[in-house]
C-alpha cells in the first residue's frame, strides 16, 4: 500500500478531460484524491467520464469527487463559469490542466477561414481564457499549478499542419511568458508537450493508435509527477516521444 498522495484534497480543472489525454490526466488526479471538474463540449461524453471516474476505487486513500460541465472554451463567458462552478463545488482550485484542442491538417491553401479560426480559437485563445479566469483563484490559494498542454509540433512544424503548429507554437510562448509572470505568486507554470499519442484526436487518421505511439496514460503520469515536484522546484517545460518511433 503506498502513502497517500500530497495532491489528496487538492482541487483541480482539467479541459478536454472527457476523453484521450484529458480523461486520463483526470483519472491519475482522482486516483490520487484530487476533486475535479471536467470540462468538454460534448454532453454525452461527459456523462460516460463522470460515470467511468466515479467507478474508480483506491486502497490507498479516498479518490476524488468529479463533476461534469460543457464548456465552449472559445467562448470566454464560457471559460470563467467553469472555473467558477469548481470553486463553488469544492471550495477553491489548487490546479488548472489546460488541455482541450482540435485539430485539422490540411495544407494552407485548402484551410477555410473556419478551420482556422477553430484552431486558433481553441487550441490557444481557450487556454488565454482560462488562465486569465482562474489566476485569481489560485492566488487566493496562495498557490497551485497551470499545465498547459502544448505538443512536439509547437517547435517542429510539418506540411499539413500549418494551423495546429502555429497554435502550438502560440502555447508554448504564452506558457513561458505566464511562468515569468507568475512564478512569485507561487504558481507555477508548465508546458507538456507530447510527440505522437495514439488517441482520436484530429480529423484523419494522423494519431490513430499504433503500438509504438505514446499512450494517452504516459503523458498523465507527466502530469502527476509535475503536480508532485517539490515547491522549490519548476520544470517548466517537459517534452514526451515515442521512445522507438515508426522508422
Amino acid at each position: 500500500m503506498r502513502n497517500v498522495s500530497r495532491l489528496a484534497g487538492k482541487v483541480a480543472v482539467v479541459t478536454g478531460g472527457s476523453r484521450g489525454i484529458g480523461l486520463a490526466t483526470a483519472e491519475a488526479l482522482v486516483s490520487h484524491g484530487v476533486h475535479v471538474l471536467v470540462c468538454g463540449r460534448s454532453e454525452s461524453a461527459l456523462v460516460d467520464a463522470k460515470n467511468h471516474l466515479n467507478r474508480l476505487t483506491n486502497d490507498a486513500g479516498p479518490v476524488g469527487r468529479v463533476e461534469v460541465t460543457r464548456a465552449e472554451l472559445r467562448d470566454a463567458g464560457q471559460a470563467e463559469r467553469a472555473v467558477t462552478l469548481a470553486v463553488e463545488q469544492f471550495g477553491g482550485l489548487d490546479i488548472l490542466i489546460n488541455n482541450a484542442g482540435v485539430g485539422h491538417f490540411k495544407e494552407v491553401a485548402d484551410l477555410s477561414v473556419e478551420d482556422w479560426q477553430e484552431v486558433i480559437e481553441t487550441n490557444l485563445s481557450g487556454i488565454f481564457y482560462c488562465c486569465r479566469a482562474a489566476i485569481p483563484a489560485l492566488r487566493r490559494r496562495g498557490g497551485g499549478w497551470i499545465i498547459n498542454i502544448s505538443s512536439l509540433a509547437g517547435s517542429h512544424p510539418f506540411a499539413g499542419g500549418a494551423v495546429y503548429c502555429a497554435s502550438k507554437a502560440g502555447v508554448n510562448a504564452f506558457s513561458e511568458a505566464l511562468m515569468q509572470e507568475l512564478r512569485h505568486d507561487d504558481i507555477r507554470v508548465s508546458c507538456v508537450a507530447p510527440g505522437s499519442v495514439g488517441t482520436a484526436f484530429g480529423d484523419g487518421h494522423r494519431h490513430a493508435k499504433a503500438p509504438w505511439k505514446l499512450a494517452a496514460t504516459d503523458v498523465a503520469q507527466v502530469v502527476v509527477d509535475l503536480l508532485e515536484h517539490e515547491r522549490r522546484s519548476l520544470p517548466s517545460r517537459v517534452e514526451i516521444r515515442p521512445s522507438r518511433p515508426r522508422k
